[in-house]
């Protein structure tokens, strides 16, 4: 059975931006790796990840949530619908045999901090987490310090910075 990785990140760029290609690039990876992937349905990363894995031969689920008005992304193979936003978030967490966490926002934050949240806690299995680029390698170095400080786990999330290691580290993980 094929794994499913959800893909958290913005949903402000546009095709020719560097953040859509990337997410582009990194759902016709995990297609050709033999993965599906899973992201909050709509344009911008969640878009291109649709897109990369769908013209690669795989599957594409999208969490929408219901009178949100926002486009939905045309490449979905399968749209699960939500009540709002916390129940999307949870459903998310749910369908992902792993995780990765592109540019984003404070939504971004949030799923990042919900999966993380619930890993450390272990009200989830442990399943691989990657983080994308500076930004979450500075953010992921910070909250891992304050975790040692509280004597609570660290090492729960991968940082890399190019999209092999991301697949890679997924591969080696599942």
């Amino acid at each position: 059975m094929k794994k499913t990785i959800t893909v958290f990140g913005s949903a402000k760029p546009v095709d020719g931006d560097d953040e859509f290609k990337i997410a582009y690039e990194l759902g016709s990876s995990l297609a050709q790796n033999n993965f599906d992937v899973c992201t909050g349905g709509y344009q911008g990363i969640m878009n291109a990840v649709s897109k990369g894995a769908v013209e690669k031969g795989g599957e594409a689920a999208g969490v929408v949530v219901n009178g949100w008005g926002s486009i939905q992304s045309k490449y979905l193979t399968k749209i699960i619908k939500c009540e709002n936003l916390f129940e999307r978030i949870s459903k998310l967490i749910e369908l992902g045999d792993g995780y990765v966490i592109l540019q984003g926002g404070t939504g971004t934050l949030l799923e990042l901090s919900a999966v993380w949240e619930l890993t450390n806690k272990k009200f989830v299995g442990k399943k691989p987490i990657v983080c994308f680029g500076k930004m979450w390698k500075e953010i992921v170095s910070l909250i891992d310090n304050q975790l040692t400080k509280e004597s609570r786990e660290t090492g729960l999330i991968k940082t890399v910075n190019n999209i092999e290691n991301a697949v890679k580290y997924l591969k080696e993980n599942l």
